[in-house]
């Protein structure tokens, strides 16, 4: 999986203050945050998964502005994305640590988020954070600060939480490589050394993480190491109670690790569930049946939960290397191709109701390649099916051919094919014949792929811009194709000699084509509301589950 996909996936923003927070009648010690950009039915449906209502919490909202406001300073705006889902259930309590409870997080664990609280200043509390739909999960911490500020009534210190969300940057980017597990581990057992030795030095703190990660047989770069350096150094620096933190760093460790944590013989004392205030866990009362099946779930006090409806998941979407006929792994070169080779070398590609269809590739490769040709032929390399507009449903053809006109008119000068495609259009950038073409072939090409893919190798992130999967995909090939990230494809750069300007402006046309053919906008629903009085009809709640089902 590329770095950039995964960075993307685990960004983790820790929100400062409830700035639009809109409160409503509250029991004081349990607060909801819902996503801003969730349609009324979706906030709906997270209340009854949390069997709760407006009268027993206080509700907050988080809108995908609070994240940008305080997370900035950390990573790329683009990185953030424009939409805010994730929610979250939070409730103070007396004793026990952290407990965490997710669902539908498909990258944030529930391990990291009880870790990361820990650094915040949070000692004890019970969370659940959770969305309506498969998310990646970077956008739940925001949410659960702000609950557990509202509902303790305790202001957080601010540099505490600041080195929190800096643990989560610095997990996502370790764990894109060694994964969620080792990366959580490796961290969170040198923070307990440092913590319970009150190690400052950063030679013994080096020292602690190169021992740990060899115990571990987890490879870190310098690069990695340094950066887990230099946080621990700053971790060690603040007025941190070991003590108050050991229950939940060890519970995490345990998860992780699969092993139990030895402290001087100190014995194992069972929980008694007596920590909760009330004598309820909202972590355990949850009405499960809301969110449907295969809802992918975590429990830091039941590790067992992620390895009976994560374990299948990871082995498909995240498992980046792929067995050959040899044994060899390689690399997939799709950012988001995650797929599993069958036994007679073709890739599966899982369609909407979880069967599958084969699609051959070149022996010998794990990648799905189509060679570039002529008109609408499109073909497998390997010569065993030739892929064409013809392989798909009638729907996905009449999308496919608006997007042929729309590409003969933007790319090659077809002004009444474009008008065709997209009624009032009009070319701005002119290119060479042969630009054109080569253009047209292969923008073509990539959405043919997307069309056939149906979806299946989609994986959401909280810096998606659209609701459409397809149209997420899109809008990072399009990325690629018009230069405005890097192409790691080793594709022709058919626009060299195109100018920065030009292509900007290519790229904006086509993703406003593409964006018409599936009804929505970058406009945040926020946005839509506040000019146009309404949610616009093509992002009904109605197009959003379909979409999701």
């Amino acid at each position: 999986m590329k770095k950039r996909g995964i960075i993307s996936a685990i960004v983790c923003s820790i929100c400062l203050i409830a700035s639009n927070a809109v409160p409503a009648m509250a029991d004081a010690v349990k607060v909801v945050t819902l996503g801003a950009d969730l349609t009324d039915d979706q906030k709906n449906t997270m209340m009854r998964y949390f069997k709760v209502d407006s009268s027993q919490v206080q509700v907050l909202t988080i809108t995908n502005q609070d994240e940008r406001d305080h997370l900035s300073a950390y990573v790329p705006l683009e990185q953030i994305g424009t939409r805010t889902v994730s929610c979250a259930y939070v409730k103070p309590t007396q004793s026990g640590g952290i407990k965490v409870r997710t669902a539908n997080l498909n990258w944030v664990t529930c391990n990291m988020i009880a870790t990361t609280l820990s650094t915040s200043g949070v000692t004890n509390c019970e969370v659940v954070a959770a969305c309506p739909f498969e998310v990646s999960g970077t956008g739940a911490l925001t949410g659960i600060l702000m609950a557990y500020e509202t509902a303790s009534g305790e202001k957080l210190d601010e540099t505490k939480k600041d080195l929190a969300t800096q643990e989560m940057v610095v997990t996502g980017e370790v764990a894109q490589d060694v994964g969620q597990d080792d990366a959580t581990s490796v961290i969170n057992e040198a923070k307990m050394q440092v913590l319970s030795g009150n190690v400052q030095d950063a030679n013994e703190i080096y020292n602690i993480v190169v021992n740990i990660a060899e115990q571990n047989n987890t490879s870190l770069s310098s690069e990695q190491l340094d950066r887990i350096v230099e946080l621990l150094e700053q971790i060690a620096q603040q007025d941190y109670d070991y003590e108050e933190m050991k229950e939940t760093l060890e519970t995490v460790e345990e998860n992780v690790s699969g092993e139990p944590v030895t402290d001087d013989g100190d014995e194992f004392v069972e929980d008694s569930g007596d920590d909760a205030s009330d004598g309820d866990s909202i972590v355990e009362d949850l009405d499960e049946s809301i969110l449907g099946d295969d809802v992918i779930a975590g429990s830091t006090e039941d590790p067992s939960l992620a390895e009976e409806t994560q374990s299948a998941s990871a082995e498909e979407e995240w498992d980046y290397t792929e067995e050959t006929d040899d044994g060899a792994g390689e690399i997939a070169e799709d950012d988001w191709d995650y797929t599993e080779e069958s036994v007679d070398g073709g890739e599966e590609v899982a369609d909407t109701d979880g069967e599958s269809e084969e699609i051959p590739v070149d022996e010998g490769t794990d990648t799905l390649e189509v060679a570039e040709s002529s008109g609408d032929e499109m073909t497998a390399e390997s010569g065993e099916e030739t892929l064409t507009p013809d392989s798909l449903d009638a729907d996905s053809r009449t999308l496919y051919d608006r997007a042929e006109k729309f590409c003969k008119g933007e790319y090659e000068g077809d002004a009444e094919a474009l008008q065709e495609a997209m009624d009032g259009a009009v070319a701005i950038v002119a290119l060479e014949d042969e630009t054109g073409s080569k253009l047209t072939e292969r923008v073509l090409k990539e959405y043919l792929q997307i069309l056939l893919d149906n979806g299946a190798s989609y994986v959401p992130s909280d810096a998606d811009l659209y609701i459409t999967p397809q149209l997420n995909q899109l809008n990072n090939k399009m990325m690629q194709i018009f230069g405005l990230t890097v192409d790691e494809s080793g594709a022709e750069d058919i626009l060299a000699s195109v100018s920065a300007e030009d292509k900007q402006t290519l790229y904006d046309d086509t993703m406003i084509f593409f964006e018409s053919l599936y009804g929505e906008s970058v406009k945040s629903y926020d946005e839509v509301v506040e000019t146009e009085g309404e949610m616009p009809e093509e992002t009904s709640e109605e197009a959003v589950e379909e979409v999701y089902e």
